[in-house]
């Protein structure tokens, strides 16, 4: 059955790739699992119906069957787990990728996020620059102790696993900020994600969203 996952209808980061559903997309894409996109508004989001799904109002979803999953991280474990090439066969380190997605969501992302919203709703504040200084600071804090654990690995586990999918998606909410660029091995382990081809496929289907433009290859 293909499963149908739910995206914005006008993604806020302008195709940037950094919507949650592109962690959905590039986890099927790994897969090789073909799936639809059901597009949603801002206002859709907040009724009813899209609410039955994902009771925060927001997306991704994933339908598949009875099943009905929300939030990233559960559905790219889902999909992980179900099929092959996220997640190793050996039991401890299929264990350790999932460590990292949770990583990757629990550690790495709450500061970026908390950043972010700074800067979006924040900034007029008197105490702004001091916050923000404080949670630039919370973020390289991580990426220093990141960067130390990767040092000149590929990826974090050995192969590359859906913690590898997470932790990439996450990092690239700083590449336009600059803040890779003081730990080489970071930047250049978010390439080495980018480079995937099931990235770009990924990336090229949700772009074409925003652009209206149906990816090519």
């Amino acid at each position: 059955m293909t499963p149908t996952i739910t995206a914005f209808e006008r993604s806020p980061d302008g195709g940037k790739g950094l919507a949650r559903d592109m962690r959905v997309r590039w986890a099927l894409e790994e897969v090789g699992q073909p799936y639809n996109v059901r597009l949603v508004s801002f206002s859709e989001m907040k009724q009813p119906a899209h609410r039955a799904l994902h009771p925060f109002g927001q997306i991704p979803t994933y339908e598949s069957g009875d099943l009905t999953l929300f939030e990233s991280g559960a559905i790219v474990l889902h999909i992980a787990e179900r099929h092959t090439g996220l997640l190793p066969d050996d039991a401890n380190s299929r264990a350790r990728a999932i460590a990292w997605m949770f990583a990757a969501l629990n550690t790495m992302e709450p500061p970026i996020v908390d950043r972010e919203i700074a800067t979006y709703l924040e900034r007029d504040e008197a105490w702004y620059e001091q916050r923000l200084r404080v949670l630039e600071g919370r973020i390289r804090n991580r990426l220093g102790e990141l960067s130390s654990h990767l040092g000149d690995a590929d990826w974090l586990d050995g192969a590359f696993s859906a913690g590898d999918l997470m932790m990439v998606e996450v990092l690239l909410r700083l590449k336009d900020l600059g803040m890779l660029d003081d730990y080489p091995n970071l930047s250049t382990y978010v390439a080495r994600g980018e480079a995937r081809p099931a990235f770009k496929r990924a990336f090229a289907a949700q772009l074409a969203v925003f652009t209206g433009k149906q990816p090519t290859g």
